[in-house]
């Protein structure tokens, strides 16, 4: 009785820890400039993760050189580069430099995420628009 409860116990370890192994950290990466049409000095880069088990996307965001603090800042999608979308997802408390945050994604975001379609833009009052933005892609 004794065996069968270590090796029950044995077995469930060697489960945990393959389908932990599975879970995969996917990159992604953006460089900020204005926008289109927009003039401004202002850059930025932008880092993300997605933990595919988990659906999970964590970001940090960090900028200079804007023309005022940042009024509002998203994640836009699905849209080609230079192409306008709506907010996928909002981020929000504080949006000084740098930036981060987390969501949970659907498996609808995820391909889109994947395949490029997703930009960071920030807004400030003289570029309700955005003012810098970049296309998230995949980073090594």
């Amino acid at each position: 009785m004794r065996r069968m409860y270590w090796l029950s116990l044995g077995l469930l370890a060697i489960f945990a820890i393959c389908g932990a192994a599975q879970a995969e950290q996917m990159k992604f990466a953006a460089n900020l400039a204005a926008g289109p049409g927009v003039s401004s000095s202002g850059k930025g880069t932008a880092t993300a993760t997605l933990d595919t088990a988990t659906k999970t996307l964590t970001w940090d965001v960090e900028y200079s050189g804007l023309s005022g603090p940042v009024t509002a800042a998203h994640l836009h999608g699905p849209a080609d580069a230079g192409k306008d979308a709506g907010v996928v997802v909002p981020f929000t408390g504080s949006l000084a430099s740098p930036i981060k945050g987390s969501a949970t994604l659907t498996d609808a975001q995820i391909s889109q995420l994947e395949a490029g379609k997703w930009y960071v833009n920030l807004h400030t009052a003289a570029n309700k628009g955005g003012e810098i933005r970049g296309q998230l892609a995949r980073a090594s």
